[in-house]
């Protein structure tokens, strides 16, 4: 009986950690925690790319990112504007792809 009182907390910690590492998963809808921190990361510096070139206007633009890929939307003035910030969003670290959603006003 000894043996079974020793080996019940270590099976009940090896559960616990199961269970919360199937919590934090990834799917194919939704990113786990670390791709979460990264993608807000990410979004983050291509909001700052774009609010830091002169040409454009970071309000007018819309930043979004999923595992990686970033979603650009909103209206621009002009179609220099939208190449300009697809330019940007593409050269952070950590983007794997730029889906262009932007339109002309």
């Amino acid at each position: 009986m000894k043996t079974m009182t020793k080996f019940y907390p270590t099976m009940l910690f090896a559960i616990l950690l199961l269970v919360l590492f199937v919590g934090c998963a990834s799917t194919a809808t939704q990113s786990g925690t670390g791709e979460y921190i990264d993608d807000t990361v990410i979004t983050t510096r291509v909001k700052t790319a774009i609010f830091n070139d002169s040409t454009l206007k970071s309000s007018e633009i819309n930043v979004e990112t999923f595992k990686g890929v970033v979603q650009l939307s909103g209206f621009v003035s002009s179609k220099e504007n939208i190449e300009t910030a697809v330019r940007l969003a593409e050269a952070v670290k950590g983007v794997k792809s730029v889906n262009n959603d932007m339109q002309l006003k």
